[in-house]
């Protein structure tokens, strides 16, 4: 018996692979630092799903059908009540997503990806006192998505750092929303149980759910000369760094350094705080340096949340939303799980070992 399942092997995939100990993440057979230069939300979502539907596509398709899907699924905007806009961002997103039907073909997962594109951005912008702003289905999603958020066209290289985080984060592995999609799809409940479930794992602080904080570190520190003293107190404390340390990589997460370089065209055109992007970096630095000094044993690096955070923040998302705005990239991640677990694995069904009291004898 392992706690937290360390180590334990529970699937076969031909999705995606993380290596700890070199730091790389392959997806579908394709490195991250050439998918991630190369490849848009829907084509890596073509990749993703190839073989795992009724129903072969490539990129072009699947971006006119979700644009289409889109269109039809905003009419579900309307049963945005003030009892739901009161939730979190990412709960009224799932209570939404809750509305539409399971089934395990390609229209259902048509509708599973759309669906958080769309919900997201009216639900933010409903919270803040705004009108949504309905899909546009010429669009491809990342553009679209920012538009419904902000109400206006993105610029081509606000469109492409969405493009670059949504591929960078729809897939990782087994980890734990993932993990649960593929364990509701065992039982052949439906993909949007599924979705439902790793949502719900997602929104964990443990997992999808501290990119926000990121923000909330930089906003104590200030400056970069209190970034040293600002981390050794929090060390301190026995508080955890914000965007440091991941359960499986031993060196730097690929993504991070991704979405590094997916930040530096919106510094170039000045559509990001040039500012706010040195103190991330004196941060970083600080923070890699302080815990190389207190915790020589663990290997501590940057991980995705960090970049994360600035690279949403720099695309006016609110840092409330960041968990949502994970969840639309991954769900085509959770779907292809669902679908390749349907297709090839058993009803997951792991045995406990009892630790509790025994009757007595009579």
């Amino acid at each position: 018996m392992k706690n937290g399942l360390e180590d334990v092997i529970a699937a076969e995939t031909q999705l995606s692979d993380v290596n700890g100990e070199a730091g790389r993440l392959i997806i579908r057979g394709v490195s991250l630092d050439h998918l991630v230069s190369t490849a848009t939300y829907e084509s890596v979502a073509a990749l993703l799903l190839d073989g795992l539907t009724e129903r072969h596509f490539g990129p072009a398709e699947l971006r006119d059908w979700l644009g289409e899907m889109r269109v039809r699924l905003f009419a579900h905007v309307a049963a945005l009540q003030s009892d739901l806009l009161a939730l979190p961002p990412v709960d009224a997103m799932r209570a939404l997503i809750a509305r539409l039907p399971d089934g395990e073909d390609f229209e259902a997962a048509l509708r599973l990806l759309a669906a958080p594109a769309v919900f997201l951005p009216a639900i933010l912008r409903l919270q803040a006192g705004n009108e949504p702003v309905a899909p546009d289905a010429s669009l491809p999603q990342a553009a679209d998505i920012l538009r419904m958020l902000t109400g206006r066209m993105p610029s081509a290289e606000q469109k492409a750092a969405l493009d670059a985080y949504l591929v960078t984060i729809s897939d990782h592995g087994l980890n734990a929303s993932t993990f649960a999609s593929r364990v509701i799809a065992s039982t052949r409940a439906g993909l949007t149980s599924s979705v439902l479930a790793a949502i719900s794992a997602l929104k964990g602080p443990l997992h999808g759910g501290a990119p926000g904080p990121v923000l909330d570190m930089f906003d104590e520190i200030g400056a970069s000369e209190n970034a040293r003293g600002w981390l050794g107190r929090a060390l301190d404390r026995g508080e955890r760094l914000m965007g440091f340390g991941h359960r499986i990589y031993r060196v730097r997460d690929p993504r991070a350094d991704a979405l590094k370089k997916a930040l530096r065209p919106l510094v170039l055109v000045g559509q990001v705080d040039r500012q706010r992007v040195e103190l991330a970096e004196a941060v970083e630095r600080a923070a890699l340096a302080v815990l190389r000094e207190r915790k020589p044993d663990r290997p501590l690096d940057v991980n995705v949340e960090f970049y994360t955070a600035l690279l949403l923040d720099a695309l006016g998302f609110p840092r409330e939303s960041f968990t949502g705005v994970f969840a639309i990239g991954r769900t085509v991640g959770w779907i292809a799980h669902a679908r390749e677990q349907a297709l090839q694995g058993r009803l997951i069904r792991p045995r406990s070992i009892y630790v509790g009291p025994v009757p007595q004898a009579a």
